[in-house]
């Protein structure tokens, strides 16, 4: 198809939007493929009634109950997942005295609370909250929190975790190198005691025990290892002229997902620029969101500690108030993490419980 404009349009995407019409963005591969621009005479959100299983959700991980130690299996609750990505919430409230090595997947940790030590093949490293850990495959490990209070995001994936392209942004873009970090290899050197390695492979547990602490590497060289990057050092994408779509904010990835993160910037100086996320339908991803901390004002009823789901196939938007409110605000003061994803996502049974059964009513 080439560039095509019918009836009322604006000549530039999320910018002086024809007057009494709402703009959708109509697009393939989230954000990237093909797109058209769609003007309502109504909000797209505007429904009175949703009959069938696809409607926007929203979950309270608050509900969740805290745990005394992490067993890995039962106690780390997935919320979502697919056959590439599963999302789940680990709240420990001690340290374990085993270890434990994920044969299934490739994992990333958001510490949304809590603070300790992470130790590891590599060595060990403290951890905070706005801390994103990833850890490949296959590496020993396990969390020594010193409070009674975390509370972990968990992202398995089947694939290896990347960085995104930078493209023309530059190689400074988004974050630079040189703040990512690294552990410094410490060997665990104790003897006389038996030590446990919990290793999940196909979702169940073998346990291999050792004689010696089994994080002995005195030292390590190469481009594979756990790294660690913290939220404040992520530098924000952003245009004074127009409203820039999701996936500018991306952190990392796998295959057929992003990981992004919303972080607080100001809002366009455009007084004719769209300043909130503009309606879309999700037509090739389903898009959650965990709420980190700060005031989410595209969103009604939503604090931190709680999940959105949208899933493909209806839309989503700004809620009503948002659009008049973003009118007086000069910035954002929100951090959010976002998980999209090209195949469907499912929920559980625990997530099911925690559910805001009502939240497809907050546009109304």
């Amino acid at each position: 198809m080439y560039l095509q404009a019918k009836g009322k349009y604006s000549k530039q995407a999320h910018v002086s939007i024809p007057e009494g019409c709402y703009e959708e963005e109509f697009g393939r591969s989230g954000f990237f493929g093909p797109v058209s621009q769609m003007y309502h005479t109504h909000p797209p959100t505007a429904w009175t009634r949703i009959e069938g299983p696809l409607r926007p959700r929203s979950f309270d991980c608050n509900q969740l109950a805290e745990k005394q130690s992490s067993s890995v299996v039962s106690d780390r609750v997935t919320m979502l997942y697919n056959q590439d990505v599963s999302f789940a919430i680990e709240r420990p409230m001690a340290a374990i005295d085993w270890f434990f090595r994920n044969a299934d997947g490739d994992e990333v940790f958001f510490i949304h609370r809590g603070a300790g030590l992470l130790q590891t093949d590599f060595g060990p490293m403290h951890f905070e909250p706005g801390d994103y850990i990833v850890i490949p495959r296959g590496t020993t490990y396990r969390f020594l929190p010193v409070g009674t209070d975390n509370f972990f995001l968990v992202f398995e994936s089947k694939s290896a975790i990347r960085q995104p392209d930078r493209g023309m942004l530059g190689q400074h873009a988004l974050y630079d190198q040189t703040v990512i970090e690294t552990p410094e290899p410490v060997p665990l050197l104790e003897e006389g005691n038996e030590w446990e390695i919990k290793i999940k492979r196909l979702d169940e547990i073998t346990s291999v025990f050792y004689p010696y602490p089994p994080l002995d590497v005195a030292g390590w060289k190469g481009d594979l290892c756990v790294w660690k990057i913290n939220i404040r050092n992520i530098r924000p994408v952003m245009s004074h002229l127009a409203h820039l779509p999701p996936s500018v904010h991306t952190t990392m990835l796998g295959h057929n997902f992003v990981l992004c993160t919303f972080l607080p910037r100001p809002l366009e100086t455009d007084p004719e620029a769209v300043r909130v996320p503009f309606f879309h339908r999700n037509i090739d991803y389903d898009e959650v969101l965990f709420y980190h901390d700060g005031e989410f004002f595209s969103r009604d009823g939503i604090k931190p500690g709680m999940i959105t789901l949208h899933p493909q196939g209806i839309h989503h938007g700004p809620h009503p108030k948002a659009i008049e409110s973003s009118k007086q605000k000069t910035g954002t003061n929100e951090m959010a993490v976002m998980l999209d994803t090209l195949n469907p996502l499912k929920t559980t049974s625990e997530a099911d419980v925690c559910e805001w059964t009502d939240y497809w009513r907050s546009w109304q």
